[in-house]
Parts: C-alpha cells; sequence; structure tokens
C-alpha cells in the first residue's frame, strides 16, 4: 500500500489533486462556516454509539458536543467527542464518533470546528432497544444506486449526462430513518484513475453537492460501492490502486467497518438496523472477470460467499437484505449480471434453499433501470431482487432483456428511488416496496412475499 507520507509529497510537489482548496491563514478564519467543506453527515448507529462525517478545507480539530433533546441547555447536560484532527492525505475528512447514548433517545448535537460552531445543528436518534420488551416499531429505509454530478471540465463532450439532482431532496421529504447508497454514488472519471488524490476530488466533489446536504443530515447513511466508486468502468480485483479504492471509500463513508476476517481485503459489512439485517457486501476487490478463459471467474469469491450464507442461517431477522452492486435473481446474462457467473450464481441460490433461509431479499443497483425479480424456490420459499437505479445518472433500455424473474409492471426506466417501509408485529412483520421518481411521485408499490 502506498506510504501515505510520499502521497503527500507527491501531491504537493506534482500539483495534482484539485480537490484540496487552497490554504488558509488560521487568524483570518471568523467562523466554522469558512472551515466546512463538506458535511456533517450522520453514518452508523447503534444503540450506544452515532459516527459523524465531517470534511474540512485544511487541517483542523474538530469535535462534537451532545446533549439529549428536550433535556434543557445548560452546560453541565452537554458531552464531548474526542477531539479528532482532519488531515491532507485523508481529504480532511473526520469521522467523529458519539459514545455513551442511550437507546430509542434522540440527541442534538453541534460540530465545533478548531472551537467554532457551525450554525446548523444536527439530531440523532438511536435504535430502540425492543427486544423482549415490546414489537420492533415501524420505520422507513430509502436506497438507489448510480448518482452521477456533472463537472462539465471532466465530463465526456456531448449531452450533460447527470440530472434531476433534486431526487436527493424528495428523498429526504420522506423522512427516512436510514439511507442505503447502492453502489455507484461516484462516477470516477478518466482524469481521477491516476491518483489517489483525484479519487479524492471526485468524492469532494460529489458530496458537494447542495440538494444532497439534506439527506445527508436527516439519518444514518451506509454504502456499497460498484465499479465506478472502485475504479475504472467494469473494474475488477485487478485494478491496481485498489488501495486508493478503499481509503477513499473509508474516508468519505461512515459504515460501522470494512472488511470481514475471511475477506479482509474488501468492504463488507454487515449491521442491523431495528430488526432487519443488512448484509453489504463488496462484488469488485475479488471479481475475476468472466471474460477470462484461463483462471475460474467470480463476483463475490468462496470466502465471502460461505460468509454470507453463515450469517444469514444464523439471522433471525425476518428479512435478511443482500446488498450487492450487480443483479443476482435476473437471468438474463448480460453486461455485468451474476448470470454471467453461472456457478456462482447457482451455487448461492442452492445453499439458500437447502439452508432454508426465509426473507432473503437482494438490493441491487448498476443497470439505469429498476425492476422487482421474485423466484419461488422448491421449498416454497421466495427470493426477491429489487433492483433500484438510477438516481441522477442517465436511464438505460433493460425492458427486452430475457429476465424471466422480472414482476409485471415494476420495471422503470426514469431517474427514480425507492423506500422500503417496515410495519406489524413482531412475528408479521411486512416489508412494502414504493418506487418514486425524482419529484416523489409514486410510480409502483408491492408488499414482499416471503
Amino acid at each position: 500500500m502506498m506510504n501515505i507520507a510520499f502521497r503527500l509529497f507527491a501531491s504537493i510537489t506534482l500539483g495534482i489533486g484539485m480537490w484540496f482548496l487552497p490554504c488558509r491563514v488560521t487568524s483570518q478564519i471568523q467562523t466554522a462556516e469558512e472551515w466546512r467543506q463538506n458535511g456533517p453527515m450522520i453514518g452508523h448507529v447503534s444503540m450506544r454509539t452515532a459516527l459523524v462525517w465531517l470534511q474540512t478545507t485544511q487541517s483542523a480539530d474538530v469535535w462534537l458536543e451532545y446533549r439529549i433533546k428536550d433535556a434543557g441547555d445548560g452546560v453541565a447536560l452537554w458531552k464531548s467527542s474526542e477531539k479528532m484532527h482532519t488531515e491532507r492525505a485523508s481529504g480532511y475528512t473526520a469521522h467523529i464518533e458519539l459514545d455513551g447514548l442511550e437507546p430509542g433517545s434522540t440527541y442534538v448535537v453541534k460540530c465545533l470546528i478548531d472551537g467554532h460552531a457551525l450554525t446548523d445543528e444536527l439530531e440523532i436518534s438511536t435504535q430502540p432497544l425492543w427486544d423482549y420488551r415490546m414489537d420492533p416499531p415501524a420505520f422507513k429505509v430509502a436506497t438507489g444506486s448510480c448518482a452521477y454530478i456533472n463537472e462539465e471540465p471532466y465530463d465526456r463532450p456531448g449531452k450533460s449526462y447527470g440530472g434531476d439532482y433534486h431526487i436527493f431532496e424528495s428523498m429526504a421529504a420522506d423522512d427516512p430513518d436510514m439511507m442505503l447508497w447502492l453502489g455507484d454514488n461516484i462516477y470516477l472519471r478518466e482524469v481521477d484513475f491516476q491518483s489517489y488524490s483525484g479519487f479524492l476530488h471526485r468524492y469532494s466533489h460529489t458530496r458537494s453537492t447542495p440538494e444532497m446536504a439534506t439527506l445527508l443530515r436527516t439519518c444514518p447513511n451506509y454504502a456499497i460501492w460498484d465499479d465506478h466508486d472502485f475504479g475504472p468502468n467494469d473494474a475488477d480485483g485487478s485494478w491496481v490502486h485498489s488501495d486508493w479504492s478503499r481509503e477513499s471509500f473509508e474516508a468519505f463513508w461512515a459504515n460501522p467497518s470494512y472488511g470481514i476476517p475471511q475477506a479482509p481485503r474488501g468492504v463488507t459489512t454487515a449491521f442491523r438496523f431495528v430488526d432487519m439485517e443488512f448484509f453489504l457486501l463488496d462484488n469488485r476487490t475479488y471479481r475475476v472477470d468472466h471474460h477470462n478463459k484461463t483462471q475460474p471467474t467470480t463476483v463475490l469469491g468462496q470466502a465471502q460467499i460461505d460468509w454470507l450464507i453463515q450469517a444469514m442461517v444464523k439471522s433471525r431477522a425476518p428479512y435478511k437484505f443482500v446488498v450487492v452492486g450487480g443483479q443476482v435473481l435476473s437471468d438474463a446474462a448480460v453486461y455485468e449480471n451474476v448470470a454471467q457467473y453461472p456457478e456462482e450464481r447457482a451455487q448461492i441460490l442452492k445453499r439458500i434453499e437447502e439452508e432454508d433461509i426465509r426473507g432473503v431479499v437482494f438490493l441491487s443497483g448498476d443497470r439505469h433501470t429498476t425492476e422487482l425479480s421474485t423466484m419461488v424456490m422448491a421449498n416454497g420459499r421466495r427470493i426477491h431482487d429489487l433492483t433500484v437505479s438510477p438516481l441522477t445518472s442517465g436511464t438505460g433500455n433493460a425492458r427486452d432483456e430475457p429476465n424471466s424473474f422480472r414482476v409485471e409492471g415494476t420495471y422503470v426506466d426514469q431517474r427514480n428511488y425507492a423506500i422500503l417501509s417496515f410495519e406489524g408485529p413482531r412475528k408479521e412483520r411486512v416489508c412494502t416496496v414504493t418506487i418514486k421518481n425524482s419529484d416523489g411521485n409514486v410510480l409502483w408499490s408491492q408488499a414482499l412475499d416471503r
């Protein structure tokens, strides 16, 4: 892995890294707004802790002050997080943890940069401790993929590929309890691939989209990557700068963890949100492209598959969401669908059936179209694959693809997002999928049978 000091030296001496803002003289800065580049964004939230992401314009000390909402405003009621220091080598980003929190409580949070408080405060609600006490509460998850943000000097010539950025405002207006980014959350350009600072620039430029700000601070944000977050188009494990991919992904997202013991080089993770479990997979690090003829081809790799099956067998969640960049159920062997890897696809589906795992839902993106695919297993269990794409990138056309598992009436070829709503008592939970266009208007809605 490239030495951070060398990167820093290269960035300075070669003049690369347009994401860097000119350094300012500390004494001239009067407010925290002058220090803020992007954020804050709420990351992983548990019953006891919460992560907040923040990006400054230069090296600075950052920390949080927080108290339970409606507890008063006395000085003694406020707690302080550990102080973090933002560095040029990580794009001046910081993940700041709030600890010692109480379950099912809402906290008011102030962000401080070198002692200056941002004018806007956050509200963060911890997850409820419902187990053995009551039925799990209702909640909503917003999700989608393919967020292309135009930057004219570096875009391909011709018509702008990105648009309808107000979709992020529509999503925030739905007041979700969680946001799940399904990959291609940035689109690395040719100008970005050749330097680590290019990766940081692309993340910084995307994160500075004004319409995105409210969504990032409304609820916890979680993310996977796909090819455009990882490297060049259709990138796989041969991408020589996968260390840049991972380090920039970790710098700009605040997932609970990155990588599992069985597959430590990737960004795989998992978490429970209320009573549902989400398994966030890495479909790039261990990928061997299906065009290879002299070595076994794979998307996830055996270690990651074994971990996933083992984790789902242990899960008690009514629905188990397997979050992965490409479509799994569709049997149209096109582009980067998992159907291009028939042996791996068959193994995953067979093991789900043999283990009698109930409530499996794949969440996928990538395709620039949206559709729901449903497969009925021999044991009567249903497996779903909800593909949600695109958010702001250009749209595709897959209407005539031979996907024999597509649910009639669910195909969408315009910019859109999904809201997953969870309701009902503990043993009768129902997940309802609602697809909305960029203006927030409903396109279709359907409950997922298990």
